[in-house]
Protein backbone atom coordinates (compact mmCIF):
# COMPACT_ATOMS: atom_id res chain seq x y z
CA UNK A 1 0.00 0.00 0.00
CA UNK A 2 2.90 2.17 0.60
CA UNK A 3 4.44 1.96 -2.64
CA UNK A 4 1.16 2.44 -4.47
CA UNK A 5 1.22 6.02 -2.23
CA UNK A 6 4.55 6.95 -3.37
CA UNK A 7 4.33 6.27 -6.69
CA UNK A 8 1.09 8.56 -7.03
CA UNK A 9 2.78 11.19 -4.85
CA UNK A 10 5.52 10.98 -7.40
CA UNK A 11 3.11 10.90 -10.37
CA UNK A 12 1.44 13.74 -8.87
CA UNK A 13 4.66 16.00 -8.82
CA UNK A 14 6.12 15.67 -11.52
CA UNK A 15 2.70 16.26 -13.66
CA UNK A 16 3.00 19.49 -11.71
CA UNK A 17 6.46 20.41 -12.47
CA UNK A 18 6.15 19.60 -15.80
CA UNK A 19 2.72 21.48 -16.48
CA UNK A 20 5.19 24.47 -14.53
CA UNK A 21 7.74 24.21 -16.73
CA UNK A 22 5.39 24.01 -20.13
CA UNK A 23 3.85 27.17 -18.31
CA UNK A 24 6.65 28.79 -17.99
CA UNK A 25 8.11 27.82 -22.25
CA UNK A 26 4.53 28.66 -22.94
CA UNK A 27 5.28 32.35 -21.93
CA UNK A 28 9.02 32.55 -23.05
CA UNK A 29 7.78 31.23 -26.50
CA UNK A 30 4.40 32.48 -27.60
CA UNK A 31 3.51 34.91 -24.79
CA UNK A 32 1.35 37.87 -24.86
CA UNK A 33 4.40 41.15 -25.86
CA UNK A 34 1.44 43.61 -25.48
CA UNK A 35 0.49 43.04 -21.90
CA UNK A 36 -3.09 42.45 -23.29
CA UNK A 37 -3.29 39.19 -22.07
CA UNK A 38 -3.70 38.26 -18.41
CA UNK A 39 -2.77 35.34 -18.66
CA UNK A 40 0.55 34.49 -20.63
CA UNK A 41 2.30 38.44 -20.34
CA UNK A 42 3.17 37.71 -16.95
CA UNK A 43 5.79 34.79 -16.53
CA UNK A 44 4.94 33.98 -12.88
CA UNK A 45 0.65 33.26 -13.53
CA UNK A 46 1.78 31.67 -16.52
CA UNK A 47 4.56 29.36 -15.27
CA UNK A 48 1.28 28.90 -11.93
CA UNK A 49 -1.51 27.99 -14.48
CA UNK A 50 0.87 25.64 -16.15
CA UNK A 51 1.42 23.83 -12.72
CA UNK A 52 -2.18 23.87 -11.96
CA UNK A 53 -3.48 22.23 -15.33
CA UNK A 54 -0.41 19.77 -14.82
CA UNK A 55 -1.69 19.17 -11.83
CA UNK A 56 -5.21 18.70 -12.44
CA UNK A 57 -4.00 16.48 -14.82
CA UNK A 58 -2.28 14.13 -12.82
CA UNK A 59 -5.25 13.88 -10.94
Amino acid sequence: MENILSHHFLKVILGTVSGAVIGYLYYRFIGCASGSCPITSNKYISTIYGAILGLLFTL
